[in-house]
């Protein structure tokens, strides 16, 4: 029977509770046992496709296609099981599944209330998540409730966590509070009265933690420990100290030195093997002692905001930690290009243009990728970068000055990337869109399958299949293939059943490494194993490095 770990946080939002619950995973994965995690948000958002990067940060993408919070990210960077729709759902999934049973007469003519058919439908959600992980037999799930107690819109799932307590017995729920203990710099101390008042707030509710986490700018000494253990009534050694850190990567090893995985175990009367770090400690040192260092300038429109390429900028982490490289991110907003200002992009190693959407920032986006294109610096195109990339090479090696993508410009003469109408996902379901379609959820989604061509990057980087996640509307236009192609630009990778384009490349002849991707590699990048490309393209930018300073 899977037991459950509810994290919930208090004071502020933006404490790390999705770091927490993830290096805790970590720590209990590495004693043997099946782990995986769930989180639940309260807003009534139905997913967060459709929400402003600048309010929610990255959507990251699983493998069947959901569109999720960046925690789920976290989950599956820092623990070997995938993370899937049934481990993320939000208060506008609930609502819309007990409406539509109401709707359908499930309640049999009963008065629907938020207790008990909203708190029974979260705990439906929560038992469904955690069994759709490890053929239903995973050991520990952990669930990672949004928002901050004493919020109204966490209100129903932090009941729901105490029914499910109530319900399940003791030694089968655990909870673990994050809360935030501030220094006061005019008065030279720590203050402990937020927490005290958080794990209140709490107990009224009926939930008392098992573990308090306490979220501080330096360690929290003992005698301050000792005095929220006495006001919150929980023992001592259950008091954690989580101070900064300059790597997340550290988290699990400051959390298993204070013993926080010991006692979640003795709490849910698991007795797995001792815990095994030595992994973690591994990349932290090749973090902390590279042998190389190189500067990558990212080029978007939502670089003020760095959580919205969090997936991105993790990944690129991975791969300095497996070529002993130190990966240092320039922010470029591509605004700023459009006036001008390229000699920013001079010093750089290597370019990269991420996903996104929407026309702002486009043509100087085109302008960067003109820029590495004929300097010879190296350019990774995601997504979007590799649908721009494209329309440089069309606008300024193909003859169609005046190329570019429908979503930017529908009555350009040369459409060379256009909306998808029809393909088919990774289940062999037939989707079709038009532009009227509704924005959420109508993209392409999810993982899927495709063949690489012989001779090419591409090959030498994945082999000859590609198995990466999607998350977009349009796609380079097949019409205009040939003429890329004509032009030198090679096309690495298509789809088997719609021979869409999924990767681009320029030979060696034209630049040492231009690559581009219709899919998001960053969301299969993990600390463990690194990930293909990015690995490839941080050797390209040190080999780009070495060619300057000969």
């Amino acid at each position: 029977m899977t037991k459950f770990v509810f994290v919930t946080g208090g004071v502020v939002s933006s404490l790390g509770k999705g770091i927490a619950a993830a290096s805790l995973a970590a720590i209990l994965e590495s004693r043997g046992l099946k782990v995986t995690l769930l989180k639940l948000d309260p807003y009534i958002n139905v997913d967060p496709g459709t929400m402003s990067p600048f309010q929610h940060g990255e959507v990251f993408v699983t493998e069947d296609g959901a569109e999720t919070d960046l925690d789920l990210g976290h989950y599956e960077r820092f623990v070997s099981a995938k993370m899937r729709k049934s481990n993320n759902f939000t208060t506008g999934q609930i609502y819309e599944s007990v409406i539509r049973k109401e709707r359908r007469g499930e309640y049999l003519g009963k008065t629907v209330q938020v207790i008990p058919h909203i708190t029974n439908e979260i705990q439906a959600f929560v038992e469904k998540g955690a069994a759709a992980s490890h053929d239903g037999k995973a050991d520990v799930a952990l669930v990672e409730i949004g928002g901050t107690v004493g919020d109204i819109e966490s209100l129903p799932f932090l009941e729901a966590a105490r029914q499910m307590s109530l319900r399940m017995g003791r030694n089968h729920c655990a909870f673990v509070h994050l809360t935030l203990v501030p220094f006061i710099a005019s008065a030279g101390e720590l203050k402990t009265k937020p927490t005290q008042h958080s794990v209140q707030k709490l107990r009224e509710i009926g939930i008392s933690p098992t573990a308090l986490l306490c979220r501080a700018d330096r360690p929290i000494p003992d005698d301050e420990r000792a005095k929220i253990s006495l006001f919150a009534n929980i023992p001592q050694d259950a008091v954690i100290s989580v101070w900064d850190a300059d790597s997340i990567y550290k988290i699990p090893q400051m959390l298993n030195e204070q013993g926080l995985d010991r006692l979640i175990c003795e709490e849910l009367r698991l007795d797995p093997k001792p815990a095994d770090l030595s992994m973690w400690q591994k990349l932290v040192n090749a973090q902390e002692n590279p042998e190389h260092e190189i500067t990558i300038g990212m080029v978007g429109k939502y670089v003020d905001l760095t959580e919205s390429y969090k997936s991105l900028i993790e990944a690129l982490r991975h791969a300095g930690m497996h070529t002993a490289t130190r990966v240092n991110i320039e922010y470029i907003d591509s605004e700023e290009l459009e006036s001008g200002h390229l000699e920013v992009l001079a010093p750089l190693d290597a370019i990269l243009v991420p996903g996104g959407f929407g026309k702002r920032g486009t043509e100087g986006k085109i302008r960067a990728i003109q820029y590495a294109r004929e300097n010879k610096i190296p350019y990774l195109g995601i997504c979007l970068g590799m649908q721009l990339a494209v329309i440089e090479f069309a606008r300024h090696l193909a003859g169609m000055a005046d190329a570019n993508s429908t979503e930017f410009n529908l009555e350009t003469e040369h459409p060379v990337v256009a909306l998808i109408t029809e393909w088919v996902d990774r289940e062999g379901k037939v989707e079709q869109r038009s532009a009227d379609s509704d924005l959420g959820g109508t993209m392409r989604l999810g993982a899927q399958r495709v063949p690489v061509k012989e001779g090419t990057k591409a090959r030498a980087i994945y082999g000859a299949e590609v198995n990466e996640r999607h998350r977009h509307r349009y796609e380079v236009n097949n019409h205009y293939v040939p003429t890329l192609e004509k032009a030198g630009m090679v096309i690495s990778a298509r789809t088997p059943t719609e021979n869409l384009p999924e990767m681009m490349e320029l030979p060696e002849s034209m630049h040492p490494w231009f690559v581009g991707v219709q899919f998001h590699p960053e969301f299969t990048s993990t600390p463990r194993d690194g990930h293909p490309l990015f690995k490839a393209y941080v050797e390209a930018a040190l080999a780009s490095q070495q060619r300057k300073g000969a």
